[in-house]
C-alpha cells in the first residue's frame, strides 16, 4: 500500500482519538476510517499496524481494558505535547495571519485555523491576553475581501482528499459565458490567489502536455466526485514551474511585458510591486520602464488600465493591440 495512504490513515486515527475521552476499539476505529475517508474496506489488522507505527514514532497511544473490550486511546504525554505558550507579540503576529486568511472561511483549512487559535487563547493566562488586546489595536488588517466557501465545503473536502490519494475526480464546472460542463481532472494542489481558491489540475481529455494543466476556480465547481482511478503525481518542480506566472492564467509560457509609467505614477509601481521578480528601469524624464513576466496579457492589462493615462504598454505588440481595442471599445461606451 502506498506510503501516503498509510500517513493519511494514521493522521485520521489521531484525529478520531483526539475527539473521544474513553478511546475506541479496533473495530470502531476501522468503521470510522471507512466512513470518514470514504474507503471501501479496511482490515482491523491494518488499523493495528497503523497504531503500532504511531507508537514507534513516539506518540503516546496505547490499549486499555474496558467494559467494551480493549480500547485504544491517547495518553497524558500526547496531551502535554499540545500545551502552548506564546508572548503577546507572537499572538499579534498569529492573529494578523489569521485575519489575512479570512478568505478561507467555510473551508476545512479555516476550521483548523480557528481550532488552533482557540487552543492558544484557552492556554494563555489572562494578563498575556490583556497585553495582546491592548497592542492589537495598534495594527489592523484591511482590504481582505469577505468571502465564504461554505457552499463549496464538501467539494473542497473531496478535492483535498483526491490530491492526497492521487485519484481522478469527476466534476461539473461552470466557466463564465458557458453552460456547466462535465469534466474529469487530476488535482495536484490548491492555491490561494487574491482571496480566491484555485485548484491546479490537469484536464484528462487534453493530451497536450503544455495545455492540460490549468487553474480551476473553486467558485465555479458545482459538483466533485472522487473516482477509483489513480494518476501519477507530477514532480514538485513541475508544479513550481507552473505557478511561476503572476496571475490566474497559470501554466502558459510566460512572456516579458514592458510598460512605461509616467513620473507621476512611477512611485506607485515601486510601492506596490506587481511581481517579486519585476525589473524597473529609470528613464531621463523621470518615468520608469517596468519589465515583468506574465503568462497571459489579461494579467497585465487590468493593472495598466488602473493607471489610466499614466501607463502605456510598450511590448509585446499583441498586448499593445489588445489594449488599443479595449480603449476603442471604452471610448464608444462612454461617448
Amino acid at each position: 500500500m502506498a506510503r501516503n495512504e498509510q500517513l493519511i490513515r494514521q493522521h485520521k486515527i489521531l484525529q478520531i482519538l483526539e475527539r473521544v475521552r474513553y478511546g475506541k476499539t479496533l473495530e470502531e476505529l476501522r468503521d470510522d476510517l471507512i466512513d470518514e475517508l470514504g474507503l471501501m474496506s479496511v482490515h482491523t489488522r491494518t488499523v493495528r499496524r497503523d497504531l503500532e507505527a504511531l507508537q514507534a514514532a513516539g506518540i503516546d497511544v496505547d490499549a486499555h481494558e474496558s467494559q467494551r473490550g480493549k480500547v485504544w486511546k491517547l495518553g497524558p504525554r500526547y496531551r502535554q505535547t499540545h500545551r502552548i505558550s506564546a508572548s503577546a507579540t507572537e499572538l499579534i503576529a498569529l492573529s494578523l495571519g489569521r485575519d489575512l486568511l479570512f478568505p478561507l472561511a467555510g473551508t476545512p483549512f479555516w476550521i483548523g485555523i480557528e481550532s488552533f487559535w482557540n487552543k492558544i487563547r484557552e492556554e494563555l493566562p489572562e494578563p498575556v491576553l490583556d497585553h495582546y488586546r491592548k497592542f492589537r489595536r495598534t495594527l489592523r488588517v484591511l482590504g481582505v475581501p469577505t468571502k465564504n466557501y461554505e457552499r463549496q465545503h464538501g467539494i473542497l473536502k473531496t478535492l483535498n482528499r483526491a490530491i492526497l490519494e492521487h485519484r481522478r475526480v469527476d466534476i461539473v464546472y461552470h466557466s463564465i459565458g458557458s453552460p456547466p460542463k462535465k469534466r474529469m481532472i487530476e488535482p495536484y494542489t490548491i492555491a490561494l490567489f487574491q482571496s480566491s481558491l484555485y485548484i491546479i489540475a490537469a484536464a484528462c481529455e487534453d493530451v497536450n502536455l503544455e495545455t492540460r494543466v490549468r487553474s480551476w476556480k473553486l467558485d465555479r465547481f458545482e459538483r466533485a466526485d472522487m473516482t477509483d482511478e489513480r494518476f501519477e503525481f507530477p514532480e514538485e518542480r513541475m508544479i513550481q514551474d507552473f505557478l511561476k506566472g503572476m496571475g490566474i492564467f497559470l501554466g502558459r509560457q510566460p512572456q516579458n511585458y514592458r510598460i512605461r509609467v509616467s513620473p507621476q505614477a512611477a512611485r506607485w509601481i515601486q510601492e506596490d510591486p506587481w511581481h517579486p521578480e519585476q525589473q524597473i528601469k529609470s528613464l531621463k524624464d523621470g518615468s520608469v520602464e517596468l519589465s515583468v513576466q506574465a503568462a497571459h496579457e489579461m494579467d497585465i492589462i487590468p493593472r495598466v488600465l488602473q493607471l489610466g493615462k499614466e501607463a502605456e504598454i510598450i511590448a509585446p505588440a499583441s498586448a499593445r493591440e489588445r489594449m488599443a481595442q479595449i480603449v476603442q471599445h471604452l471610448s464608444q461606451v462612454y461617448s
